[in-house]
C-alpha cells in the first residue's frame, strides 16, 4: 500500500510541478494561465475524482507507514548491543519516520495557505478580484513576497528530496522488482527524479520573490 500510493504520489508530483513551473512566466501570461488550470481543477468532474484519490493516497501513506514504524518498534523494543547500520543502510532508510514528519509539517502549511483559503474561503481577502473570486496567482505572487514562507518552502525541500529518493527505488522493491542491472537504473532515476522535484519546488518561491 505504501509502494502503490507512493507512487501515485509521485505521479502527481510531476503534474503539479510542472502547473506551477507557470509561475516562472512573465507576470500577465503566468496569472492568466495559472488561474486558468485552478478554473480547471475547481471546476472539472475528472479533477475532482481525482483529487479525492489523492487525499485518500496521501492518508492511507501516512497511516501504513506509521503502522509498520509502530510494529518493528513492538517487535524489537530493545536495541541491539551492536548495530552498524550504516554499513548496510543510508541516513534516509534509518530516518524515513522523521523525515516524513517534516514533510507533513510542510503539507499542514501548505494546505493553510492555499487549500483552506482558495476551497473553503478561510483566511484574509488577498486574492480577491473584482467579482469576488479568488485569483490563485495573486495569492500565490503574495505569499512568496514573505522571505519567512520563501525560507521554508524552499528548505523543507530537502526533505522532500532525500524521501522520494528513497522511497522510489524502495517502491520497486516493495513491489517484486528485483532485477539487479534494473536497480542500479531504478536507483539513478530515483535520484534525478529527486532532484528535479526538490529542486524544481525549491526554487520556483525564490523566483517568484525576486520577480
Amino acid at each position: 500500500m505504501i509502494a502503490l500510493t507512493g507512487l501515485f504520489l509521485c505521479i502527481f508530483l510531476i503534474v503539479h510541478l510542472s502547473a506551477n513551473s507557470i509561475l516562472l512566466l512573465p507576470e500577465e501570461t503566468a496569472r492568466r494561465l495559472y488561474n486558468s488550470y485552478a478554473t480547471t481543477l475547481r471546476e472539472s468532474p475528472l479533477i475532482k475524482v481525482v483529487s479525492y484519490v489523492l487525499y485518500l493516497s496521501i492518508v492511507l501513506h501516512m497511516m501504513y507507514a506509521l503502522r509498520i514504524t509502530l510494529a518493528n518498534r513492538k517487535a524489537k523494543p530493545q536495541p541491539y548491543l551492536v548495530n552498524k547500520s550504516n554499513e548496510n543502510s543510508s541516513w534516509t532508510s534509518q530516518n524515513m519516520g522523521f523525515i516524513g514528519l517534516l514533510i507533513l509539517l510542510f503539507l499542514i502549511v501548505h494546505l493553510a495557505n492555499f487549500w483552506a483559503r482558495i476551497k473553503l474561503g478561510i483566511g484574509d481577502t488577498v486574492g480577491l478580484d473584482a467579482s469576488g473570486q479568488k485569483d490563485v496567482y495573486e495569492i500565490t505572487y503574495h505569499l512568496f513576497q514573505n522571505i519567512y514562507f520563501v525560507l521554508f518552502y524552499t528548505i523543507l525541500m530537502i526533505p522532500l528530496g532525500l524521501h522520494l529518493n528513497h522511497g522510489l527505488k524502495s517502491a520497486f522493491k516493495t513491489l517484486g522488482f528485483y532485477h539487479r542491472k534494473g536497480l542500479r537504473i531504478v536507483a539513478k532515476i530515483s535520484l534525478v527524479y529527486a532532484l528535479i522535484m526538490a529542486i524544481g519546488f525549491g526554487i520556483i518561491p525564490l523566483i517568484v520573490f525576486l520577480k
